[in-house]
């Protein structure tokens, strides 16, 4: 089975994908790092784009994007037809994110939120299942 996660940040969320990267290993999950890969200055659409992508392709069964709000990742990712990301700052929000909407990318707020509470966060995004049930149809609803 495919246990593929794609991953990528801007420079804000750079040593945090460092450690989630790390973290994912030590599970037992591949990993697509789509960069960035230093603390330069950077475009966050361009890696927030390269994950969805890849997300939106099954070429990773979920996404993990990092920039310092959050905001500008998801708020790219969720351009794509396919994607649902949800910024996450917390872990019952992590886990509604699955349970409730079936987001395939979480988005971590770097300057938020502590390494600890991100990868406890991927944790709980990766191994909660979404519900169905009445979340389905307004799931559904989303797509143009």
């Amino acid at each position: 089975m495919n246990q593929t996660i794609a991953i990528g940040s801007d420079h804000a969320g750079f040593s945090y994908k460092a450690a989630v990267i790390d973290h994912l290993k030590q599970n037992g999950f591949e990993v697509q790092d789509h960069g960035t890969f230093s603390e330069a200055s950077c475009d966050y659409p361009d890696y927030a784009h390269a994950v969805a992508s890849a997300v939106e392709e099954d070429e990773a069964i979920k996404g993990i994007l990092i920039c310092g709000s959050a905001n500008g990742v998801a708020i790219t990712a969720n351009k794509h037809q396919a994607i649902r990301a949800a910024i996450c700052w917390e872990k019952d929000i992590a886990s509604l994110a699955r349970q409730h909407n079936d987001a395939n990318i979480i988005c971590i707020p770097a300057r938020f939120v502590n390494i600890d509470l991100a990868c406890e966060m991927v944790d709980l995004f990766l191994s909660t299942e979404f519900e169905g049930g009445r979340h389905l149809n307004r799931v559904q609803k989303i797509k143009i």
